[in-house]
């Protein structure tokens, strides 16, 4: 909290020292306006500090979407997407993923259609 505070009074000091049309006046008047968002995580510590955290576990999917423009066809994108779905569930429910892919995929030729969701994890709550 002491630094912030040191930066606010900067931040408020220097506002009307620089042009609000200048790349520093815009930034200045930015986080200004955004103050209230940029400190709430002081007063919550359930709260991070960026969201570093969230892009890291969301990464993987945007690079699969990314590698999927190039899987060979619309139907072969459709299973890699299958695949990486059961990939992501079995790791939220903490199951080793590789023992899970291999069970299902022995199970999954004589089990029928409408039947499917048994294949799933266990309906559990996921970890966060």
């Amino acid at each position: 909290m002491p630094v912030l505070a040191e930066m606010k009074g900067w931040l408020d000091k220097n506002l009307s020292l620089v042009s609000p049309k200048s790349a520093l006046g815009k930034a200045v008047a930015y986080m200004l306006s955004n103050w209230k968002r940029l400190i709430r995580y002081t007063d919550d510590g359930r709260l991070e500090i960026d969201k570093n955290l969230t892009e890291n576990k969301i990464r993987p999917v945007a690079l699969g979407c990314k590698n999927y423009l190039f899987a060979g066809s619309h139907n072969d994108a459709r299973w890699a997407a299958t695949i990486y779905s059961l990939v992501g569930t079995a790791r939220l429910y903490q199951l080793d993923q590789f023992a899970y892919l291999r069970d299902v995929f022995s199970r999954i030729s004589d089990h029928p259609y409408k039947k499917l969701d048994e294949l799933l994890p266990p309906k559990l709550t996921p970890l966060q």
